[in-house]
């Protein structure tokens, strides 16, 4: 199967491009907050079966280049928008997004509606979610707060290599080191990467700006949706066993099923699922659920040709 990794000029600076598969109906994968495309090997190699797979690491991310621009949803539009046009992709694609790549993928479609034709939103960061500050959760809120992320990005942004490898000591699960050599590697180096965090630090400081923007982009979609979220019992068990306090997982966990759900609005075609067993990393936990859901909507767009 056709796999290429490359460096391509957007906006002035070096993005970091995987492509796998080189037919059918281009699908886009933009992906969680600090986290490798390689993540998804496992899914974009089997959709790569029958489809043309593009994913890229934002600025900042693996060996995309970050200068001192703000990152925030718009930059992402923008560089998916380019991007398009320099793999001269003109056909509607099929996009795919988890966490804050979700919340990209809401912004992108919401400005670009021509230029998709499907969208899967994998445990999604929601355009509301500034109402998960207005949860009272002492203990989770002592490591959780955007103002500690913030302290602790800004910091390891600071640091080398060996410094961060010191203190995140990276380790891969156990499906990760069933990869080939080269991808083991790739996330070991993604995780020690100071611009990681630079690049962190800035997508953090404005998600909720641009949640506020994307919600005024009002307009409601007539393509098919498909909205995955967590198994909300599986994570409290999960949490629990951490030793965290129950009735807090469990607000925790009800309010995000409520956001999840609320995010069907986004088109009249959608359908919800919860994937059982799966932590906020579903892609991981069960690609199998995300690798059905997005061919389940490639076969719907398929019978409508």
């Amino acid at each position: 199967m056709v796999s290429i990794r490359q460096l391509i000029k957007i906006n002035q600076k070096n993005l970091e491009v995987l492509q796998k598969g080189k037919n059918g109906r281009p699908i886009i994968i933009l992906t969680g907050m600090g986290c490798s495309f390689d993540e998804w090997s496992e899914i974009a190699e089997t959709l790569s079966q029958s489809n043309r797979v593009i994913m890229f690491h934002r600025p900042g991310l693996g060996e995309s280049e970050i200068g001192s621009e703000e990152r925030n949803t718009q930059s992402v539009v923008n560089e998916l928008n380019e991007l398009l046009d320099v793999l001269y992709i003109s056909s509607s694609i099929v996009l795919v997004g988890h966490s804050y790549g979700g919340l990209c993928a809401q912004h992108f479609v919401k400005e670009y509606p021509e230029k998709v034709a499907g969208i899967v939103l994998v445990d999604s960061t929601s355009v509301d979610l500034k109402e998960l500050d207005e949860l009272d959760l002492p203990v989770l809120d002592e490591d959780e707060t955007d103002d500690s992320w913030l302290d602790k990005c800004h910091t390891y942004s600071k640091m080398n290599k060996d410094e961060l490898k010191e203190i995140i000591k990276p380790t891969l699960t156990k499906w990760q080191k069933q990869l080939p050599f080269d991808i083991q590697q790739h996330l070991i180096n993604f995780q020690i990467q100071p611009d990681l965090y630079k690049a962190m630090h800035s997508e953090i400081s404005n998600w909720k700006k641009d949640a506020e923007v994307i919600r005024k982009l009002s307009n409601t979609l007539d393509i098919p949706l498909i909205v995955i979220g967590r198994d909300k019992e599986y994570n409290i068990m999960l949490g629990s066993k951490e030793g965290l306090p129950e009735w807090e997982l469990r607000l925790l966990e009800e309010k995000w099923e409520e956001l999840i759900k609320r995010q069907a609005s986004l088109s009249v075609k959608n359908e919800v699922i919860f994937a059982k067993e799966a932590s906020h990393s579903i892609h991981l936990d069960r690609p199998d659920v995300v690798i059905e859901s997005i061919r389940k909507l490639v076969r719907h767009l398929e019978s409508r040709v």
